[in-house]
């Protein structure tokens, strides 16, 4: 007989019970705010930081089945995505969950290439309409087909995340972090609450690679949260630690529980500025 490894099934059950209450909870959730249908979540930072992976991650998860949604390129070293474009996550009966994800085109370095930080702002406010082809050295234009003039709350984005491979922290140059300041500059001015997500920790540190249970063990992964929040000015508390489905065939606890930790605090930041934009409403006609 072999002997019983209780620590490992206790961590099993643990994994299992946050999976469970997790995913209750985005099924069960609905905006509150009766005109929005679903939460629009975007994605942003540099080319190759698993923004397209996360899509599918988060599709994989909330399905109980990998899946590609969302192409990505592991080669060429530029951006996959070339259009402004919006996915819906379908649940077991058939309906969507009401929130969605738009992937785009990540920041270079160089000016000529990558989304320009102009795009992104629009974005931000809703004026860009899906299938919008992205020119990095021209920006959406007032007189552009593709510039929505009068985006209703749906449209516009209801929580930022920014995606960065967390061995890449120590790595940003100037140019690039001058960039996420800046969108994360015009969130600020818009109340859009904003997340970030460092991404390929497998990749980052053997000891997670040999054991995904070892995420917030690793001091060399903490120590980047850290870095990443002073480079960024986020608090630590908003920044999550995970590995994305790439290469494996099925999905598992260990890799699910903490995309489905960030797929919560996205939901609960979109809700309440939801609510922040009903009670402003509310103040402003009551003048």
């Amino acid at each position: 007989m072999h002997p019983i490894q209780t620590g490992s099934l206790n961590r099993k059950s643990v994994h299992l019970r946050n999976t469970e209450e997790s995913l209750d909870f985005l099924k069960a959730y609905n905006p509150l705010k009766k005109e929005v249908s679903h939460l629009r979540i975007l994605l942003h930072g540099p080319v190759g930081a698993g923004k397209s992976s996360f899509v599918n991650s988060a599709d994989s998860t909330l399905r109980s089945q990998v899946s590609v949604r969302d192409k990505t390129d592991a080669i060429s070293g530029s951006s996959h995505t070339k259009e402004y474009t919006t996915y819906k996550i379908r649940k077991d009966d058939q309906s969507f969950y009401p929130l969605v994800f738009n992937d785009i085109m990540g920041f270079e370095q160089n000016l000529e290439n990558g989304i320009s930080v102009d795009d992104v702002k629009l974005a931000l406010q809703g004026h860009v309409k899906e299938g919008y082809q992205f020119n990095p050295v021209s920006p959406l234009k007032t007189t552009d087909p593709s510039y929505n003039s009068n985006p209703s709350l749906d449209d516009q984005v209801h929580v930022l995340v920014c995606v960065v491979p967390v061995s890449s922290v120590s790595l940003l140059n100037q140019n690039m972090v001058e960039k996420l300041k800046q969108v994360r500059e015009a969130a600020n001015k818009l109340d859009i609450p904003q997340m970030a997500i460092l991404t390929k920790v497998d990749e980052a540190c053997p000891e997670v690679k040999k054991d995904i249970n070892n995420l917030h063990k690793s001091k060399y992964l903490k120590e980047q949260v850290e870095k990443f929040s002073k480079i960024l000015g986020l608090p630590v508390n908003c920044i999550f630690l995970l590995k994305n489905y790439e290469s494996e065939i099925d999905t598992s606890d260990e890799i699910s529980v903490p995309i489905l930790a960030a797929l919560k605090q996205m939901v609960n930041y979109g809700e309440d500025y939801l609510n922040d934009q009903s009670e402003a409403t509310s103040l402003f006609s009551s003048h």
